[in-house]
């Protein structure tokens, strides 16, 4: 069988907080995998497809409610959260749209991170 799926994905993306240490906890219960456990300065998290999430301190104070510059997929979005919910993690509500069902999170410092369900083509990924 010939490889299907598309020849690139995203490698890197980056999140600027107010405290590494508490974040990277925070990611790590959401599912997240460490792979620079060493790191005190900065995390590196990965996701499916070998996604690398960079964690650092911000130049500035980030605000509560600043939205991440990326977001995330599941395949079941409400499992997802009645996982996250179970674990204490206080998602918020469930939203249906015309395409995806999606609901928030904020990390320890107030960064947002957006959860949406998938819509996958059905082509491997």
């Amino acid at each position: 069988m010939t490889d299907q799926r598309p020849p690139m994905w995203i490698g890197h993306t980056h999140m600027a907080v107010n405290d590494v240490a508490a974040t990277k906890s925070f990611l790590l219960e959401l599912g997240m995998r460490d792979v620079y456990p060493e790191g005190e300065q900065f995390a590196i998290l990965e996701i499916r497809a070998g996604t690398h999430i960079i964690v650092d301190t911000a130049d500035e104070p980030v605000e509560a409610g600043q939205p991440a510059d990326f977001d995330l997929m599941v395949d079941d979005i409400e499992a997802m959260h009645a996982e996250l919910t179970r674990k204490g993690l206080s998602p918020g509500e469930l939203s249906p749209g015309s395409i995806h069902t999606t609901f928030t999170i904020a990390e320890p410092g107030g960064v947002v991170l957006k959860y949406f369900s998938s819509h996958n083509s059905g082509e491997p990924v």
